[in-house]
């Protein structure tokens, strides 16, 4: 999947660095403000994200209950975001939420578990509870979040996870048709058509319908399905395909407004 190009938030105190023994040890008296511009030299001029996200951890073990603690919580989940160690990313940013749910910088926190789990989308061949998992954490932004431009990213990745996990349904219900398992089929098909109509998969789900009810002699759902394609997407190939095979059978596309195909479409306003 793309990478996705984050920007610190800016942040109180970001913008000078102090100059810091080559000593790694950290003593428990070391200032907060040192550790954290540490972190921030590691981060911003050394590009060592696991190196800066450890002193960011050491400014909020020290120093739990300061302000200092606040700002490292928050760049130690980018910090390892950028490591891409995603689990440490996202319990950070968590913990950043639970602590301070009120800050401004809580929507940059959501937005780093939503990337974090979307940066992990696998591909369609395997289990794609990651990708539900992104899809919540990028739908929580969007009503979270509405006007901030997080939002506006996030509605974008929305449609490429909701087109993914489309894809699943789709591997899966092409597999059934193959071993003419045409109930399940059906019912792998009926999902992309209920809950992912506005991905690029519905318009063959519903030549697969077609196909599939065609095959059960259950024509009324098979006329149902070819006739919403036709005239949801009627410069669509896969119309042509499921038109030839009504056809075939001596029908014609005809659509039975009481079909859940026919009362899914009219849900969104598509038919």
């Amino acid at each position: 999947m793309l990478a996705l190009a984050l920007v610190v938030l800016p942040l109180a105190a970001c913008s000078s660095f102090n100059l810091f023994s080559k000593d790694e040890g950290q003593a428990p008296d070391i200032p907060a403000d040192r550790l954290y511009n540490e972190g921030l030299f590691l981060l911003n001029n050394k590009h060592d994200y696991t190196a800066a996200s450890k002193k960011f951890e050491e400014v909020d073990r020290q120093n739990p209950y300061s302000d200092w603690a606040r700002k490292a919580l928050i760049m130690s989940a980018y910090a390892n975001y950028e490591a891409r160690q995603y689990d440490e990313s996202i319990s950070a940013a968590k913990r950043y939420i639970s602590l301070h749910p009120g800050s401004p910088d809580t929507v940059y926190a959501q937005y780093l578990i939503a990337s974090s789990y979307y940066d992990q989308i696998p591909d369609i061949s395997r289990d794609q509870s990651g990708t539900e998992k992104a899809l919540n954490a990028l739908e929580e932004i969007v009503r979270k979040f509405p006007e901030t431009e997080y939002a506006a990213s996030a509605k974008k990745k929305i449609e490429i996870a909701r087109d993914q996990l489309a894809g699943k349904e789709m591997r899966t219900g092409r597999y059934y048709l193959e071993k003419r398992n045409f109930t399940g089929a059906i019912n792998r098909f009926k999902i992309v058509v209920t809950k992912y109509q506005t991905t690029r998969h519905v318009e063959e789900a519903l030549m697969r319908l077609t196909e599939a009810y065609m095959s059960l002699g259950i024509v009324g759902e098979a006329q149902t399905a070819a006739a919403v394609l036709g005239h949801n997407f009627p410069d669509s190939v896969w119309y042509k395909d499921a038109y030839r095979l009504v056809k075939s059978g001596g029908l014609e596309p005809s659509e039975n407004s009481d079909s859940w195909i026919s009362r899914a479409f009219k849900k969104i306003g598509l038919g």
